[in-house]
């Protein structure tokens, strides 16, 4: 299976929907905690969704199953857990919630999807912690990051 990734932050809303519809992308599964931050600008969930469906051509997906646990994602953002601790802590959840089956997976990749959170590089982002605790479940996913 295949799936992309994409961050807004650092990125024109051209540049944004520009790479998603260059790539084909038809679903945007947003694994975000949050979607209605004013921080989030174009993709604040109503606005994302509305454009999606009119610049790409995409349906628009919110998934917070797939997001980190509040706690540990601030601790994290101010600096009291590093990569490896909060990656640690990711997968953690990720099995307590049993990410793999929780979402139908080969029906969700059928359409071309990108997963959709804020940073600009999947490095450090949860976004690559989802699909590389997927692979360890065994689903061979194919990450290609936009």
């Amino acid at each position: 299976m295949k799936v992309w990734t994409i961050g807004f932050t650092q990125k024109s809303a051209e540049g944004f929907f520009g790479a998603l519809r260059e790539a084909g992308i038809k679903r945007v599964l947003d694994v975000r905690l949050q979607n209605t931050s004013q921080l989030a600008g174009f993709t604040k969930k109503d606005d994302l969704e509305w454009f999606l469906a009119e610049i790409v051509g995409a349906d628009y997906v919110h998934e917070p199953l797939l997001a980190p646990d509040e706690t540990y994602f601030k601790a994290y953002r101010q600096g009291e857990l590093d990569w490896k601790e909060f990656r640690r802590a990711f997968m953690k959840t990720a099995a307590s919630r049993s990410i793999e089956t929780a979402v139908d997976w080969p029906r969700m990749l059928r359409r071309r999807t990108a997963l959709l959170c804020s940073e600009p590089d999947a490095e450090q982002c949860h976004r690559g912690l989802v699909v590389d605790y997927l692979n360890g479940k065994g689903l061979e996913i194919e990450a290609t990051h936009l």
